[in-house]
């Protein structure tokens, strides 16, 4: 059987394509060199994502340009099997005088969907030739897509750093690396006393609110959350060249974190809700991180005497009477202005431990 280039390489090295992107692209590219007339194409992807339903990819043939749109999955919504391609369909509708031409990839619904336009409506072979490409594409795109859901997957829980730490590998404990960052550790006041208090669904959408809040915050700021505990959170910001850098942003996540706090508490008392106080503390230290467990179900996470330290000082944000406290190994980094604690015994840790506060606002 003699194929054409297109359907070659779709056969030989298309699973090996590094995303979505250069898949389309490259797709794109080798139908034009076989003679068909191309100035646009589409691929929508479903994606396992706790907000995103699927992806799309859009190849413009004039400059190899692809960009990306999301489509997200209303509130409550399964995004699985939902890969509706309006995206793609409107974007080349709008790129040449051509019909669009759609083909569903597979055989299972809310597979990947491919679209292409052209200068002008396409002939009945050339059409033919689409087609073909699609039941080419079937499987080098369910690789494709089996590596993104597993990305994807691992970000949701893991955060995108950690995620791609452990898809390098290799799976076995006590293998990870000593890094330096700025830790935070955040913990919600009173959750037990408003475990009992409220219906279970009232006490998840608090947990989801302050969680929305402070992770929100995190990654604003370019730190990344490691663990959700309970009702605590512990993230970590990683030092580059300037330790100061980490410092600062941490320091800006905190402060919008707790003008995010102050926005949410007056909406919930508003409702006639408890307001939710909270505790928060910064660190800056050396982590392992990397994995830990069993030898046969691993966790990936950071431990340290820096770990033990931050998780001691926001223990003291409630005796002190501060929402946030700072160490003096943050404090001696950030430009921030601080207002000196003094120093204070953690249990548990050897050194006493100069604390820091932000000022009132």
């Amino acid at each position: 059987m003699q194929l054409s280039s297109t359907l070659t390489w779709l056969v030989d090295a298309a699973s090996a394509s590094p995303g979505a992107d250069r898949f389309l692209a490259e797709l794109g590219t080798r139908l034009i060199a076989d003679g068909v007339p191309l100035a646009g194409g589409a691929l929508t992807l479903a994606v396992p994502h706790p907000i995103i339903a699927r992806r799309t990819w859009l190849w413009r043939a004039g400059n190899g340009e692809v960009i990306e749109a999301v489509g997200f999955a209303p509130a409550g919504f399964a995004s699985a099997g939902h890969s509706s391609g309006d995206a793609g369909r409107s974007w080349l509708a709008a790129l040449a005088g051509g019909a669009v031409h759609e083909d569903s990839v597979g055989a299972g619904e809310g597979g990947p969907l491919l679209g292409w336009i052209g200068p002008r409506r396409f002939t009945e072979a050339e059409a033919g030739r689409l087609r073909e490409a699609a039941r080419f594409a079937a499987a080098p795109l369910a690789a494709l897509a089996a590596r993104a859901t597993l990305s994807a997957a691992l970000e949701a829980y893991l955060g995108r750093r950690s995620a791609a730490r452990v898809l390098a590998g290799p799976l076995r404990r006590e293998v990870g690396e000593t890094i330096r960052a700025v830790l935070l550790f955040a913990d919600l006041r009173s959750f037990t006393a408003l475990s009992e208090a409220e219906p279970a669904a009232s006490v998840i959408e608090a947990l989801g609110s302050w969680f929305d809040c402070i992770a929100g915050s995190v990654h604003a700021f370019g730190g990344e959350v490691l663990k959700f505990i309970g009702d605590g959170v512990l993230a970590i910001f990683p030092v580059g060249d300037k330790p100061r850098d980490a410092c600062d942003a941490a320091v800006r996540a905190v402060a919008s974190a707790k003008a995010g706090m102050a926005h949410l508490d007056v909406e919930r008392r508003g409702q006639g809700l408890p307001s939710l106080s909270f505790g928060v503390a910064l660190h800056l230290g050396e982590i392992l991180w990397g994995n830990v467990g069993a030898a046969d179900r691993l966790d990936f996470t950071a431990i340290g005497p820096a770990v033990n330290l931050v998780s001691r000082l926001e223990g003291l944000c409630r005796p002190l009477g501060r929402t946030v406290l700072i160490s003096g190994a943050v404090a001696s980094e950030t430009m921030t202005t601080l207002v000196p604690m003094g120093t204070h015994a953690l249990r548990g840790i050897e050194a006493p431990c100069a604390v820091y506060t932000v000022p009132d606002s």
